[in-house]
């Protein structure tokens, strides 16, 4: 792809992002364009349905997070990166709500096979850093993990006070028992 073409997709992807924050997974492709400063064949030349718009949008959002795992791992100790990735998931979860039930009516499960992999291989490697450092219990499984912060973001409605003040109750019983 030639490099002004790249920067079209990137601007794009990230004006579509704001958006979709805002207006949901139904906001104006033709807002989308305009706010990006292209044209709306431009954008429907990179993305030529919503669906792919809303794909290219939610894999970066979740690239980015894991690659946040990787970064929390290299400058926290294992139980406070841990602790700090959940959170972050929660966030995640929050700010994806709509757009992950939009994805979930795709015809292609294979996008939420591949980012649920992705978000489960990241949380593992905290998670064992985390066991080995003895920071969280034995038995704590990953998958309970994302559930749990799941949960607490969708249980919170919007309220990142209350979604922290809750995981950091939920995170207690992940840890050693003395």
């Amino acid at each position: 792809m030639r490099a002004d073409a790249r920067r079209n997709r990137d601007r794009i992807v990230d004006v579509a992002g704001v958006a979709i924050a805002e207006h949901g997974a139904d906001a104006s492709l033709e807002e989308i364009a305009r706010r990006a400063g292209v044209g709306s064949a431009t954008l429907h030349r990179h993305f030529p349905t919503r669906q792919a718009l809303l794909e290219a949008v939610f894999t970066g959002r979740v690239e980015a997070l894991c690659d946040r795992a990787r970064v929390l791992a290299a400058d926290l100790p294992p139980g406070r990166a841990l602790v700090a990735w959940l959170r972050e998931v929660g966030r995640h979860a929050a700010a994806n709500r709509g757009l992950a039930a939009s994805l979930a009516r795709a015809a292609d499960p294979s996008l939420g096979s591949a980012c649920h992999a992705m978000i489960t291989t990241a949380a593992e490697e905290l998670a064992s850093a985390a066991r080995r450092a003895g920071d969280v219990r034995a038995d704590v499984a990953v998958v309970d993990l994302l559930k749990l912060a799941n949960a607490v973001s969708l249980s919170a409605e919007g309220d990142p006070a209350e979604a922290d003040r809750l995981l950091t109750l939920a995170l207690d019983g992940i840890r050693p028992r003395p």
